[in-house]
């Protein structure tokens, strides 16, 4: 069997982000952890929708759809339903993923679909020059705020939990070694898994999180989960967690929470098999003779 590298998932694609964009990192852990997965090249996929994370399957050598807005989740629910030995991730900002796509995520982590999703977290739309995005901070001013955001902030956390996510975990995007373990285990994982990682948008929002993400002073800002005694079946200890924030909490960085259910796509499969046929299925008791 031919050893991968991450040069066999780097397409020949020019990378065009932002110099010093935060999605560079991403990208290149993802190359560099795909090849010890053991996964076969062509049985990955990666969907996106719209705005700059939204342009990762281009660069990704695998098979990838570049999909509308908000709507990736749907795509690959579909995608897993009907190709159940694919492995599926998700690329998605904050804009995309909890704005107009926000439907759809809720759905596809309640459901279970066993589909890995990256959230990307600027804290900012970036591809349209900077407007206040569903998890800016509240007094946010931004072109499209200029007195301040008067929204209340998403917690992508939260919301994954409430939303029945059986894998819900948070990374930094320069933080390479956790966030590889972290996508290991999301991959390794049976079901929806979503990763929230922090992203640094050095345009539109520079230094959103660096007060406890910088290097400086991340050691003693940040809980790193795997170096503690967390127990991540234990889902209001994963809920608590997720209102950690700095200055008043060190920030929580790993996997907060993992449970076992069936996923979405077993369940399906199994159920297909005991409908039958689907003319008799169609025709069955509700066939009239009109005399």
């Amino acid at each position: 069997m031919t050893t991968l590298t991450r040069k066999d998932f780097s397409s020949d694609q020019e990378v065009r982000w932002c110099p010093g964009c935060g999605d560079y990192a991403i990208l290149a852990t993802m190359q560099r952890t795909l090849p010890a997965l053991g996964i076969p090249k062509e049985n990955i996929v990666f969907v996106s929708g719209i705005g700059c994370a939204a342009r990762f399957p281009y660069y990704m050598n695998t098979y990838g759809f570049h999909t509308i807005h908000g709507r990736a989740p749907t795509i690959a629910t579909g995608l897993k339903i009907t190709r159940p030995e694919l492995s599926v991730w998700i690329a998605t900002g904050d804009g995309d993923a909890l704005s107009i796509g926000a439907n759809h995520l809720l759905h596809v982590l309640r459901r279970n679909v066993d589909v890995k999703i990256l959230l990307f977290n600027n804290e900012i739309y970036g591809l349209t020059k900077g407007q206040y995005s569903p998890t800016s901070e509240k007094g946010k001013i931004t072109k499209t705020s200029p007195a301040g955001s008067r929204d209340n902030p998403i917690n992508p956390l939260a919301f994954a939990l409430t939303a029945g996510a059986t894998f819900v975990a948070r990374c930094i995007d320069t933080d390479a070694k956790n966030l590889q373990a972290v996508i290991t285990a999301a991959a390794q994982h049976k079901g929806a898994a979503i990763i929230e990682i922090l992203q640094n948008c050095n345009i539109f929002n520079d230094g959103a999180f660096a007060e406890f993400a910088d290097k400086a002073v991340r050691n003693e800002r940040v809980r790193y989960l795997q170096d503690t005694d967390h127990d991540t079946t234990n889902f209001d200890a994963a809920y608590l967690l997720s209102q950690h924030a700095y200055p008043e909490h060190a920030v929580p960085m790993g996997i907060l929470y993992q449970a076992e259910t069936p996923t979405y796509d077993a369940t399906f499969s199994s159920q297909s098999e005991k409908s039958g046929d689907l003319k008799d299925l169609l025709r069955k008791g509700y066939v009239w003779e009109i005399k």
